[in-house]
């Protein structure tokens, strides 16, 4: 990852149940994975490139687990980069510089990046994105279903490869369109911070 390095939030949704078999390298809960994530860029660069505050996103669908690979995804490019950006952010979601992008996208076939408007709000629990009209991703908190009370949930991953910490929630609406098509509302998201440098 020489010349390179991105840092802020992520979101993440996927159709699997609380918590993500996946963070644990066991299979996903329903024998296939359709999800992805919501990148708000703090501060980065790729080489001389300046990518602060810039958003960028990837969902993909799996017939099995990520690693059986065979998926297929789309991306979403802030359209508020300008084309030198652009080059820039879409040489990282190809997974020529490293980072979580260079090993997932050996299991899926990547189309050409869609630029659209990002209308993010990072709010934990409560957040919730816009991308174009494309997806519409709404958090909301887990509750106990004896109690519903609400439960804050956090999960370490020392190895983890899109964070190292996540706080889970749930998704109050998770829809994606164009080539995917889904609506997974009700499952699990999480949000938290990266540092990839």
């Amino acid at each position: 990852m020489a010349g390179w390095g991105v840092k802020g939030d992520v979101l993440i949704a996927c159709n699997c149940d609380f918590g993500c078999p996946c963070n644990f390298n066991a299979p996903p809960s329903h024998g296939f994975c359709e999800g992805g994530w919501i990148w708000s860029i703090e501060r980065g660069h790729v080489a001389d490139v300046r990518v602060d505050g810039l958003g960028v996103a990837l969902f993909a669908k799996w017939p099995g687990a990520i690693h059986e690979g065979g998926g297929r995804a789309v991306c979403y490019m802030d359209e508020r980069a300008d084309p030198t950006q652009r080059a820039a952010l879409t040489r990282v979601l190809r997974g020529e510089l490293g980072g979580p992008w260079g090993l997932f996208i050996k299991t899926y076939q990547l189309a050409e990046p869609i630029p659209a408007r990002f209308d993010v709000t990072l709010a934990e629990h409560a957040s919730k994105a816009r991308i174009g009209e494309a997806v519409n991703l709404e958090f909301q908190k887990i509750r106990n279903p004896v109690t519903q009370a609400e439960v804050h949930p956090e999960v370490v991953l020392p190895e983890g490869l899109v964070v190292k910490k996540g706080s889970m929630a749930a998704t109050k609406t998770f829809r994606v369109g164009d080539a995917l098509d889904w609506d997974h509302s009700g499952q699990y998201s999480a949000f938290g911070k990266f540092d990839y440098a």
